[in-house]
């Protein structure tokens, strides 16, 4: 996985009844645009510290979707 700041991580509900969420990649701190993150989620505004899963998918800045 690769991202850059800007980007959006998708992270898929794992669970019945469990929403999606969506993340703005505020800083990458591994090399070349590898994990971890620093995030900052849409719907509450909560930033964290993030090794996104199998469950995530990366929307580049300017992709639709």
């Amino acid at each position: 996985m690769q991202a850059s700041v800007g980007d959006k991580l998708l992270v898929h509900g794992r669970t019945v009844g469990q929403h999606d969420r969506t993340a703005q990649v505020l800083q990458v701190l591994g090399e070349n645009g590898t994990p971890p993150y620093k995030v900052k989620f849409d719907d509450d505004g909560h930033e964290a510290l993030m090794s996104p899963g199998p469950d995530t998918v990366v929307r580049h800045r300017g992709e639709r979707g």
